[in-house]
């Protein structure tokens, strides 16, 4: 396999990070829309929220990247611009999502919690995301470092590497499963989004520990540590997932 793979419809050459985000984006937003029928809000809050979370979501996606990458500032200057037009970092918007939200849910004075409705469609819409990343190769740089184990994957710079992108997309599907077999069991309003957020940001901590990343401090990368003090702040508040309704 020779990355990027490219797809070709007539003579359009189209890139597989291209290809797969717009279909991540195009799955998650159908599924959104569809889970909000069932909504607790009313629409027009709805869309406020969705506004205010895709917002919050691109400021953090660009934040956090550039952070992850503060060292190419001196080592790469072009490529720091580079990824300063076009980088972006799953962790990164989720999290400025989740601000966004809460500081449009202030402003609207909205009290329920409205996560819930988007854990499906984060999960599904990451893994279709993560699919164009594999494909992408190098230029991604979402791959991990040198591995010997049967599994590696030469991206293309003769090194075989763990496919830390293939090891997220087992993660979500594994997530996804558990999520729907707990569905019969009792969970407050909100405590489905907080389960999913430390769940995935658990893992996101732990795998970047094999990503060729910037460690900024204490031998963790910028996303490690907004994944920490994110999970240190929501645990207090995991759901019992293994409650029985009644």
């Amino acid at each position: 396999m020779t990355f990027p793979v490219y797809f070709y419809l007539g003579s359009l050459r189209i890139h597989p990070h291209i290809l797969f985000e717009s279909i991540a984006y195009t799955v998650a937003l159908r599924l959104v829309l569809r889970n909000v029928r069932k909504d607790i809000i009313t629409p027009p809050q709805r869309t406020s929220i969705i506004v205010g979370g895709m917002l919050g979501a691109l400021v953090g996606a660009k934040a956090l990247v550039l952070l992850q990458h503060i060292d190419l500032f001196w080592q790469n200057s072009q490529l720091f611009l580079l990824l300063l037009l076009h980088g972006k970092t799953v962790v990164g918007a989720l999290l400025g999502a989740v601000i966004g939200v809460e500081i449009t849910k202030k402003i609207i004075c909205v009290k329920r919690s409205t996560g819930d409705v988007f854990v499906y469609p984060l999960i599904i819409g990451t893994a279709i995301g993560r699919i164009g990343c594999f494909l992408t190769g190098l230029s991604d740089r979402t791959y991990g470092v040198a591995t010997k184990l049967p599994w590696g994957v030469d991206f293309g710079d003769g090194i075989l590497r763990h496919p830390t992108q293939l090891y997220e997309i087992i993660f979500l599907i594994i997530l996804f499963i558990f999520i729907h077999l707990r569905s019969r069991y009792q969970y407050q309003e909100g405590d489905l989004f907080k389960f999913y957020l430390v769940c995935y940001l658990s893992f996101r901590f732990l795998i970047d520990f094999i990503k060729p990343d910037f460690h900024l401090f204490l031998g963790m990368s910028a996303i490690q540590i907004a994944c920490l003090c994110s999970i240190v702040y929501y645990s207090r508040s995991i759901p019992n997932m293994f409650q029985l309704k009644s």
